[in-house]
């Protein structure tokens, strides 16, 4: 490699290939399995499709990135603060998806800082803990969350007998919380509040609400203990 090309990297780490091509391997593997401890330990309708695979991708790079810094402090501040300027968008919505982020992002701090030891015993450590928590988020994932249904239906409709039938069919109970009118008075809005059928989809509700005459809107939230 000519001189002029080959000064510029004079001052990096000097990394065997084969070795970079092995912890980068090991981190896929590791990364893996915290993919799967997360599907094992979590709900299957509330794991994003996306997600597992997020997970094995953050411990590649991490270990990357472990890499690239080496002992250099000035290379470590470089990379903060040339991730400072990235904005994710897409919002974790439980505390236990950002444990496992940190999960994923420490295994693969561990592979490219060489503590393949730290990294082996943190992913059994761990994958222990959330499987030992998972009976207690199970039984709370069993339980029949409720669902607020917000309609908007024309005015002229009576509102039972439009869509009572339906309800009855998807939800095992349900309870009117509020009734206004909405658009001055040219159409109600009502909410029902309650849990679904074990065989119920929330998607099929939505699509069969959608499908009646007189329906101008429907707005299905899964609530969660803390919105009550």
């Amino acid at each position: 490699m000519p001189e002029f090309l080959r000064a510029p990297f004079a001052d990096g780490p000097a990394l065997n290939p084969w070795d970079v091509l092995i912890r980068l391997a090991v981190a896929v593997i590791l990364g893996y399995g915290v993919a799967q401890i997360y599907r094992a330990t979590r709900d299957r309708r509330d794991v994003a499709p996306t997600f597992p695979v997020t997970l094995v991708l953050l411990s590649v790079l991490i270990a990357v990135s472990t890499q690239v810094i080496g002992d250099n402090v000035a290379r470590a501040f470089s990379l903060v603060g040339a991730l400072s300027i990235v904005r994710f968008r897409t919002v974790v919505r439980d505390t236990q998806d950002t444990a496992f982020v940190i999960f994923a992002v420490v295994i693969g701090m561990a592979v490219g800082a060489h503590n393949l030891l730290v990294a082996g015993i943190g992913i059994v450590v761990v994958g222990a803990a959330a499987f030992l928590m998972r009976p207690r988020a199970a039984a709370v994932a069993g339980a029949a969350a409720p669902y607020l249904l917000e309609l908007r239906v024309g005015l002229g409709y009576e509102i039972e007998a439009l869509v009572g039938t339906t309800l009855d069919v998807y939800f095992s109970e349900r309870q009117l919380v509020s009734l206004k009118t909405g658009k001055q008075g040219l159409v109600v809005d009502v909410s029902y509040q309650g849990p679904l059928r074990k065989d119920a989809s929330a998607e099929a509700l939505v699509k069969a609400l959608n499908r009646l005459e007189g329906v101008q809107g429907v707005d299905l939230a899964r609530q969660t203990p803390t919105d009550n």
